[in-house]
């Protein structure tokens, strides 16, 4: 079937084809038909071109999962709501990440701050101090490494890490928690040892 006649469809017509035939194609028409309120939207929550182009591409791959999901009466209104909860967690996670970002810093300002290396060049001392962190990260449990750098490093939330590790919430937490307080205790313990 050529995409001309694919473009005579209505919106739940190609949404059925879809969901019967798992055939692309359907979802591109309905995503080129559909690009301006798409790529509209994005723009709107998200103020920033590059950002909502790059949401506008990750709502298709969206699109191609939540159609099979979903039993879908009017197209148009249910896709805005799509893009606009879309926007809104991404924007979530954008100030998740910060907010991380922040809290890892705090956390390991005392790595920085240690009186011992004070009469060590500064950037000796960060070498020092960052050989020292990657040390005992491959020290902690799997679990909780896993974690830590999922969390910290890779700035993932506390949902995508459990999602990422199959673990349960409350587990992601504990072992970002306990995994966090053994970096600690085993870094400043390589810090007294020097």
């Amino acid at each position: 079937m050529h995409i001309s006649e694919l473009e005579t469809y209505d919106d739940l017509k190609l949404v059925l084809k879809y969901k019967e035939t798992n055939n692309n194609n359907y979802v591109g028409v309905l995503y080129k038909r559909y690009t301006h309120l798409i790529f509209g939207t994005c723009m709107k929550y998200l103020k920033n071109e590059e950002d909502a182009q790059d949401a506008s591409i990750q709502l298709f791959e969206k699109l191609l999962i939540d159609l099979k999901k979903h039993e879908i009466q009017q197209f148009k209104s249910w896709l805005h709501m799509v893009c606009k909860n879309f926007c809104l967690m991404k924007l979530r996670s954008d100030k998740s990440k910060q907010k991380n970002f922040i809290e890892m810093q705090k956390d390991f300002a005392f790595v920085m701050e240690s009186e011992y290396d004070l009469h060590l060049s500064i950037e000796n001392k960060k070498e020092t101090e960052l050989t020292f962190m990657e040390e005992c990260l491959q020290g902690l449990n799997e679990e909780q490494r896993l974690c830590v750098e999922l969390f910290y490093l890779q700035e993932k939330s506390y949902v995508q890490v459990a999602d990422e590790t199959r673990y349960s919430m409350n587990n992601v937490k504990s072992y970002i928690q306990n995994g966090k307080r053994n970096l600690k205790n085993c870094i400043e313990s390589k810090n007294a040892n020097k």
